[in-house]
């Protein structure tokens, strides 16, 4: 698998990577200018929290964070429940905190974020429109849920509640993202799986699993019943009680009736419930599909587009967010962790998983030509397909399930949400969970 070669132009990172002495005399000569060479020494004995959840606080990410920057950053994996608690009772122990667009709302209203400044993020002129502006090809994208969009603006540094429109400071920056749906064993699945239904067809009675974090799983539970005509929502992503309750009560007399297998909280455990064969048929994470593949065991994305006003993916997008606590030379440093992400590397890591960068256009020189045309324009891969860790995924000719960024992107039909009954949700969701 060929990688970009291209040589990044030096910058205010390199400078401080290659230390104050040989940086002091890069911008003796004039090639760099604008920050004190001191700085260089002053950070690298910095060391940032970044805390969150495993699909997207990757620790191959943050240890070439800390190689390309000059300072330690040391990633830290909690479930999605267990981070946002985490943010909110032990603020002071986090430095970046990865939060979806729910998450982001929650943590301003508590106070335990500071505004991110949009003009210090380098490319924010690139990002996609899809978080700017709430639009993708002049379209816009779905609104049911908390979208990226929704989610990013605040009226001023230290404001708690999001702004409806532009502004000049952020809750997060956008930094990983995707569509998700259902995924499936096709040497065990009898057909080519493209509604949601089918995860609650009773053809796979005790062969079918669901996520187990109540304010996703409840939307992927939604998904299913807005499919198969059991429930008319007026907003899936913020249901009334009304229509909570009758959610629940479906999902207790399937559970009652022994229909699923089990519930999943974590990446691997959906990996092995179906690379076992325990489960046929669930909700997934495009890159569980991924690993199931890469055991030589078949698996499939359910390309669930939209029709009919139904049907369509879940979509999330996780960002990183500046805790209050930061200040000084610890927040520039927090900054320049931010704008890195954001330069192409991390973006072609993600990608490698079947993930997205916001900034597709520096994830670009990172990546090959065939990983471009695979997982972006969903060509047929003009070579084999591997992981972000070099492991053989697809062979040669390969479709990527769903199909092209832009497929997948405009099918996405609600996206990941606090509901303003999501105390209420939450109680319910346990009595699905002790049925």
């Amino acid at each position: 698998m060929t990688k970009s070669t291209k040589t990044p132009k030096l910058s205010r990172r390199g400078f401080i990577k290659a230390g104050a002495a040989a940086a002091g005399a890069a911008a003796g000569s004039g090639a760099i200018t604008g920050f004190p060479t001191i700085w260089a020494q002053e950070i690298k004995d910095i060391e940032l929290r970044h805390v969150g959840v495993s699909y997207s606080v990757v620790k191959a990410i943050g240890d070439q964070a800390a190689k390309d920057l000059g300072f330690k950053v040391t990633m830290q994996n909690l479930d999605t429940s267990a981070s946002i608690n985490r943010f909110i009772t032990q603020p002071n122990t986090v430095d970046i905190c990865d939060l979806e667009g729910w998450q982001a709302k929650l943590a301003a209203k508590r106070g335990v974020i500071q505004g991110i400044e949009a003009k210090r993020i380098k490319q924010f002129d690139n990002f996609l429109p899809i978080f700017t502006k709430g639009e993708l090809d002049g379209s816009q994208i779905a609104n049911q849920g908390i979208s990226p969009y929704a989610a990013l603006y605040l009226e001023k540094k230290d404001s708690t509640e999001l702004h409806d429109g532009v502004a000049d400071w952020l809750t997060n920056v956008p930094q990983v993202y995707n569509a998700d749906s259902i995924g499936y064993r096709p040497d065990l699945v009898d057909h080519p799986v493209t509604e949601w239904k089918d995860l609650i067809d009773p053809k796979y009675k005790g062969k079918a699993a669901i996520l187990d974090v109540p304010a996703i799983g409840i939307m992927d539970a939604a998904l299913c019943m807005e499919s198969a005509g059991l429930i008319d929502y007026g907003d899936k992503g913020n249901m009334t009680r009304e229509e909570i309750d009758k959610t629940i009560d479906i999902l207790i007399d399937l559970k009652k009736s022994g229909h699923f297998r089990a519930t999943w909280t974590t990446f691997d455990q959906s990996v092995q419930l179906m690379a076992a064969g325990e489960v046929i048929i669930q909700s997934m994470w495009s890159p569980a599909v991924a690993a199931v593949r890469t055991k030589e065991i078949p698996c499939i994305y359910a390309p669930v587009n939209k029709k009919n006003g139904k049907e369509g993916y879940r979509g999330w997008c996780n960002g990183m967010g500046l805790m209050n606590h930061l200040e000084g030379k610890k927040l520039d440093a927090a900054y320049e962790y931010i704008n890195w992400y954001l330069e192409g590397w991390q973006g072609a890591f993600v990608s490698r998983y079947g993930y997205y960068s916001p900034v597709p256009s520096t994830a670009k020189n990172y990546m090959s030509d065939t990983e471009w045309a695979y997982w972006y324009e969903g060509k047929p891969a003009p070579e084999a397909i591997s992981d972000p860790y070099g492991v053989p995924m697809e062979p040669a000719g390969t479709v990527r399930d769903g199909g092209s960024f832009v497929e997948r992107v405009t099918n996405i039909s609600c996206w990941n949400t606090l509901m303003d009954e999501a105390a209420y949700m939450n109680k319910r969701w346990n009595d699905f969970k002790v049925a």
